[in-house]
């Protein structure tokens, strides 16, 4: 009974993160690049929100579950989930299946998902600089795209738009950071890990 209490089992499976925050970062800046008047709002951006931001990130989160992280499961599912339902609340209406979600109803949509945003933010404190400029800069867009929707602001939408494309580049990065550090063995681009993980990690190696 001894050995078998002593078996450990190794995960060798791989990191799920980067194609979650890639998902994540190319949809959120082709949205925002609509959002900031740049390009139409088009079902290019629709495709992107099922496909890439939403199911993308949905596998990335049920990898995740299967490391036993519960930041990223949940970070990942729910946000492929937000694409999903997004994209939604334009085709719905357009097949006559709903009707037109109105800018204050957005709003609260918005301001909900914000909240929850802020949220898994506090939690970023104990994992990377980068995620926190990822949360951080989310949660400011969903603020400013709410307060949009609110007030009717076509500019501060567009600083909304602006705020996001940073998100998604951000998200990008990190996505690219931890690809090629894994790739090339050294740290290639910064994520700037928290010290208290970086800690906790060693200790883990020396058990």
């Amino acid at each position: 009974m001894s050995n078998i209490s002593n078996i450990r089992v190794i995960d060798s499976t791989s990191n799920p993160a980067p194609l979650g925050l890639l998902g994540f970062g190319l949809t959120t800046v082709l949205l925002n690049l609509a959002n900031a008047d740049f390009i139409p709002l088009t079902g290019m951006i629709m495709g992107m929100g099922i496909f890439v931001g939403g199911i993308a990130q949905i596998f990335a989160g049920l990898m995740e579950w299967k490391k036993n992280n519960t930041f990223g499961t949940v970070a990942f599912t729910a946000y492929g989930s937000f694409w999903i339902a997004l994209v939604a609340t334009w085709v719905l209406p357009k097949m006559g299946l709903a009707e037109p979600a109105d800018p204050v109803s957005m709003g609260w949509f918005l301001t909900l998902w914000g909240l929850f945003t802020f949220g898994m933010f506090i939690g970023t404190f104990r994992l990377s600089r980068a995620l926190q400029i990822v949360f951080g800069t989310l949660v400011l867009l969903f603020a400013l795209l709410a307060l949009a929707d609110f007030t009717g602001s076509h500019q501060v939408k567009l600083l909304g738009g602006y705020t996001g494309i940073i998100c998604g580049l951000s998200a990008i990065y990190t996505c690219l950071a931890q690809i090629l550090n894994e790739v090339y063995g050294k740290e290639l681009l910064p994520l700037g890990t928290v010290q208290v993980l970086l800690k906790e990690k060693r200790s883990l190696q020396a058990h």
